[in-house]
């Protein structure tokens, strides 16, 4: 049995279309509290941390995680991608990858 599955990049404007899935998202870390942390990728994605997450406010992150029905993320896994993020790339990357899904996402 094959069990492929994907973590499609989105921002903010797509959590509702994933509820209850694994998603992709790259933005800013706007503030940090605990294991909490809100994020911006292109709008304001509340999230919530696991106890590997080492983030630093102002520095770039991937996030992979569940996108709950309160459209948080519960995280999973989580990489700083420190300064440097080309924010508008990443933006782009999303849309491109939502323009043209079959190439990109694999749905079960």
């Amino acid at each position: 049995m094959d069990n492929k599955s994907s973590t499609p990049r989105i921002t903010c404007a797509y959590l509702s279309q994933y509820v209850g899935k694994l998603v992709t998202v790259v933005g800013k870390v706007v503030q940090l509290r605990g294991e909490e942390a809100t994020i911006d990728a292109d709008g304001t994605i509340h999230a919530f941390l696991n106890r590997e997450a080492h983030l630093s406010a102002n520095n770039g992150v991937q996030l992979i995680g569940k996108v709950n029905p309160d459209l948080s993320i519960k995280v999973l896994s989580s990489v700083d991608l420190g300064q440097g993020v080309d924010y508008n790339l990443a933006n782009a990357v999303v849309e491109v990858t939502h323009r043209y899904k079959p190439l990109f996402v694999y749905e079960n």
